[in-house]
């Protein structure tokens, strides 16, 4: 069995795991690398790191369109079920539960999250995401600045982590090396970058230092690109 990963453009991503989607942070709408749209996609979960336009995007659209589960925090689901998502699990940081296919575990994010009228997001996560059949687990790391408990991360035995490189809203391309030295994935794909003037990055200059100076391997993307985790950890 294998893990197909698909990038949006932004911190958007698709996973496709046994035949099953995963979506996470589906911000399509306004993201001008966006190759599709919120309704050419099939979800069976959701996750949301954060309330922040760019993350949450078209969640609500998706989720209605596609009765699937969001999962979240406890504030975020909360407004969100005000906005007519009623299929919903409101985690907390530290906890994780079962979806049938994969595991998701809640981590830390430094970050800010408020919701786009405002009211209050929650704490920003990131995510552990295991599939259960083979253990494959993967780290998507949300909006984050580097901290040092990224070790406790990584000694969970991280294959693929999801890194902002971006820089000026979250952790840069030299923190971004930081943290592959905390976590210590066989792979890193880079994500929150070149989206808007703020955040433009030499993407393949950072790619280069990561294969030189971390045991990690840098996949690049194109917006709309895939890659394949098959369950034996080979690309």
């Amino acid at each position: 069995m294998s893990i197909k990963v698909t990038w949006f453009g932004h911190s958007a991503f698709a996973l496709e795991v046994g035949g099953r989607s995963v979506v996470i942070d589906p911000f399509l709408s306004g993201n001008p690398l966006a190759p599709v749209t919120h309704d050419q996609l099939s979800a069976e979960i959701i996750l949301l790191s954060h309330g922040h336009g760019d993350h949450l995007g078209d969640t609500v659209a998706l989720a209605q369109r596609t009765g699937a589960t969001v999962v979240s925090n406890v504030e975020i689901v909360s407004w969100l079920r005000g906005k007519g998502v009623d299929n919903a699990a409101g985690q907390n940081l530290g906890g994780a539960a079962d979806y049938e296919f994969v595991t998701v575990k809640l981590t830390p994010a430094l970050h800010s999250s408020s919701l786009p009228d405002g009211t209050y997001g929650g704490l920003a996560s990131g995510f552990i995401i295991t599939e259960r059949a083979t253990g494959l687990r993967l780290y998507f790391a949300g909006d984050t600045a580097l901290f040092s408990d990224m070790q406790l991360i990584g000694d969970e035995g991280i294959d693929v982590a999801f890194l902002p490189i971006g820089d000026y809203f979250t952790m840069g391309t030299e923190d971004a090396l930081k943290a592959i030295r905390y976590i210590r994935p066989r792979y890193v794909v880079p994500m929150h970058y070149n989206t808007f003037p703020p955040i433009v990055q030499d993407v393949s200059g950072w790619a280069n230092r990561v294969a030189n100076e971390t045991g990690a391997l840098p996949i690049i993307l194109d917006p709309g690109g895939s890659y394949w985790i098959n369950a034996d950890n080979e690309v």
